[in-house]
């Protein structure tokens, strides 16, 4: 298969990726869409997947095939061998931290109701805060909201400014009575990249713990959680090149080691008794029922892909395509982008257009082969502070292309043609 590969630039100190290695390299972007070939832009929603995952999956499933942990024949140590080899690869993707302090979980949404349910339920009480973002993700919303309807703590946020950056002006006064400040490292819809040192320190200096949702950040930039400082880190495979079915909560061993089991079952546990159990040590007290086994090693397999692309590479060329991007979709008449400059944000651009409903942006752009999202991107809240029902939203990887930006503009003065403003 093609191996990825990056320039070094003579004339500037810039990093770019060969794209089209890269793009060789996934096999859907050969698909053509409606006669036309495929521009995908989509990649804040789920990632696609290179050759070198999708073998990695049909090999285990061909050659591999077997449970975990339980069996001493030769399948089911090599299925433990590659489950907890890519448990390790992941780890030390993310700064180099302990194999154990990673959790599987299916996705981020589970490891965020994972840390609610389990170290939320053993924690928080009435008079507590846990202070969240007007830009988090519903399930960086959800259930800390539950939560706080059967134990009655207070949940509050930090407002988003017009240009999609965070209001820090009452962050001391937000941060008395936390016990959490759960914030997202980029915005989904905005693009914004927060300042997790700055928001860190402030949160540890009031003796708060700090969760991270490093979904949209850890497929496109280096994260290092020893560096950031932060308590717990959640994010999604799906979304870095990895399977759907497989996702992480990282929490530094202490904290998790005090904190109890959420589910029950087989694999979490040491000894079970009629009159009680005693749990797993990490990272299985966690991990009940049979695992993700096939998407984990292809999680790793993932992995591999992004280490040997390099993600310093990645994020330069991500933030080289989104200043084009947003250079050039001002040209649409009508057009509205919402979040701060380039140099502020990642790879993606949410937009309005006139009076055209992002639904139907979203559906003319298809028929040009051209795949974004519309609707509220599971960030209601947000788009009521902004009052919009919805936006359009292109989002950027590896594999795109400037090319696809020209295509993706030509599509929108498209749009502006089909409906009166």
């Amino acid at each position: 298969m093609p191996t990825p590969t990056m320039t070094q630039s003579t004339s500037s100190q810039s990093t770019s990726l060969d794209v089209e290695a890269i793009r060789a390299d996934f096999p859907i972007l050969e698909r053509r869409v409606h006669g036309l070939p495929l521009i995908y832009l989509d990649n804040a929603a789920t990632s696609q997947k290179p050759r070198r995952v999708i073998d990695t999956l049909s090999g285990y499933y061909e050659h591999t095939n077997a449970n975990v942990h339980r069996g001493v024949h030769t399948l089911s140590e090599e299925a433990t061998a590659q489950y907890e080899g890519a448990r390790a690869k992941v780890a030390s993707f993310i700064g180099s931290c302990c194999p154990k302090e990673i959790i599987w979980t299916r996705n981020a949404s589970e490891a965020m109701n994972l840390l609610a349910y389990s170290w939320g339920r053993a924690n928080l009480k009435r008079g507590d805060r846990v202070l969240l973002t007007e830009m988090e993700h519903h399930s960086n919303i959800v259930p800390w909201q539950i939560l706080s309807a059967e134990l009655g703590f207070e949940i509050a946020y930090v407002r988003v400014a017009d240009d999609g950056t965070l209001i820090l002006d009452d962050l001391p006064k937000l941060l008395a009575r936390t016990k959490l400040f759960s914030f997202t490292y980029m915005s989904n819809v905005v693009g914004t990249i927060n300042p997790v040192k700055e928001l860190t320190r402030a949160a540890h200096k009031a003796g708060a713990l700090v969760h991270l949702d490093a979904c949209q950040a850890v497929p496109h930039m280096p994260v290092d959680v020893q560096d950031l400082d932060v308590d717990f880190m959640s994010f999604s495979g799906h979304k870095m090149l990895g399977p759907t079915g497989i996702g992480a909560l990282w929490g530094r061993r202490e904290l998790l080691n005090a904190m109890p089991p959420w589910m029950g079952g087989g694999d979490m546990i040491r000894e079970v008794h009629l009159t009680g159990f005693k749990p797993s040590e990490l990272p299985w007290k966690f991990e009940a029922g049979t695992p993700a086994i096939a998407q984990a090693i292809g999680l790793g397999a993932a992995v591999d892909y992004l280490e040997q692309v390099g993600m310093a590479a990645i994020h330069q060329a991500e933030r080289e395509i989104t200043t084009y991007a947003m250079q050039r979709l001002p040209e649409v008449e009508g057009l509205r982008m919402l979040g701060p400059a380039a140099d502020k944000r990642g790879g993606l651009v949410a937009f309005t257009l006139g009076d055209a409903h992002p639904h139907d942006i979203a559906a003319v752009l298809d028929n040009l082969g051209i795949a974004i999202r519309a609707g509220h991107h599971c960030a209601q809240p947000l788009h009521e502070r902004y009052r919009l029902p919805a936006t359009a939203r292109a989002s950027f990887y590896l594999y795109n292309t400037k090319a696809e930006v020209d295509l993706l503009v030509k599509g929108l003065h498209k749009v502006v043609e089909m409906f009166t403003f």
